[in-house]
């Protein structure tokens, strides 16, 4: 299966990343905003734009190679761990920058990085085809709305029909008694998910009232594991992973994306995917690109940012980062719309909010629950 999103939020470490060039490079001269860049120092044109990432990040080579051909620039990712850990990286190397362009940082976490000022502003071309309503710092563009998604609670679909019990729907459901020992959520303070289901709580119940709520939820027997990948490809019966790895719980904190990626590749396609969505629990989350402060390549990096709210970068990431595209009149593939669930009514909460409470909330679920 492929990644299904994931990203965490984890301590403030370096993690060693590796360096991967996904696109050859084209020749000729770039064109538009990648003519005439100067490596610092060297006086020659850079002919490679280096984005700085979370893990998951992913585009098809056929893309990236449309990039190149585009500007005459190659693309060279550099990933840093889960999203929180690639966006501490960034703050601790903000005075000298690993690269060009930062993808990944989401709002649950957009105020940490603008308030350590690792972005310099960039108005990015075609930027009033992009939804207004993720445009969160649109007055002064630091950063570039890239994808959205919905955390929310997956369910084994094959458990709950075995069981003769319905699926949980709401947050309120999650603690009633037939669910005991069912659910598996990720550690708010290393993950993006678990931090995005909590916020979700948070705006269900209020600021006074979600403490409450996760105490009952630890009480009805809610595990609580690092990672992402360790939720959903290891304690979760429902994905195939999990399956493999023997996987005990029915009730999962992913995305309202995780059906599609289970049925990618499986011939004949199914009725349904294997993976159901309750989508009364879900958290809408928004990525964001950002030009980093400093950056080496400033041509490259916009050029990069341009392209990455193009309709060609746009109706590729479904079934790559199986994330929505922002910009408006993009298709989506079928299957990604044919299995994954759409949300209409998320919870969300004002990055203002989120960026004046969320240690606080941390710190308190922290003694709550661990």
């Amino acid at each position: 299966m492929k990644t299904v999103r994931r990203r965490a939020i984890g301590a403030l470490v370096l993690a060693t990343a590796g360096a991967t060039v996904l696109a050859a490079c084209g020749g000729g001269s770039g064109s538009g905003s990648g003519a005439g860049d100067s490596a610092a120092g060297e006086g020659k044109k850079s002919t490679t734009v280096t984005l700085v990432s979370h893990d998951s990040f992913a585009a098809s080579k056929q893309v990236l190679a449309e990039f190149t051909k585009e500007t005459g620039y190659t693309v060279k990712v550099l990933r840093g761990g889960d999203a929180g850990a690639a966006v501490n990286q960034a703050i601790l190397t903000k005075d000298h920058p690993r690269g060009d362009v930062f993808f990944g940082v989401d709002n649950t976490l957009l105020s940490r990085a603008l308030d350590n000022g690792l972005f310099d502003p960039y108005t990015a071309k075609d930027l009033d085809q992009v939804a207004s309503d993720v445009q969160l710092d649109a007055t002064r563009h630091r950063v570039t709305p890239i994808d959205s998604g919905d955390v929310c609670v997956n369910y084994d679909r094959a458990y709950f029909t075995g069981h003769k019990l319905a699926p949980p729907q709401t947050f309120a459901d999650l603690v009633k008694p037939a669910y005991k020992n069912l659910l598996v959520t990720e550690n708010v303070s290393t993950s993006s998910p678990g931090l995005a289901f909590l916020l979700g709580s948070v705006a269900t119940y209020g600021d006074g009232g979600w403490p409450a709520y996760w105490k009952q939820l630890k009480k009805n027997g809610v595990q609580v594991v690092d990672s992402w990948e360790q939720a959903y490809n290891e304690s979760f019966s429902g994905s195939g992973a999990g399956k493999k790895a023997k996987g005990d719980r029915p009730l999962v904190v992913s995305y309202a994306s995780s059906p599609p990626a289970e049925v990618v590749g499986v011939s004949p396609e199914p009725a349904q995917s294997p993976v159901g969505v309750s989508t009364g629990t879900c958290f809408r989350q928004i990525e964001f690109a950002g030009l980093l402060h400093g950056a080496k390549n400033t041509a490259g990096g916009k050029a990069l940012i341009d392209f990455m709210i193009g309709k060609t970068f746009q109706q590729d990431m479904p079934l790559e980062m199986y994330v929505d595209p922002v910009r408006e009149g993009a298709a989506e593939p079928e299957v990604f719309t044919k299995y994954g669930a759409k949300i209409d009514h998320p919870t969300t909460l004002a990055p203002d909010t989120i960026a004046a409470k969320r240690d606080d909330w941390v710190k308190a679920w922290t003694s709550i629950v661990l």
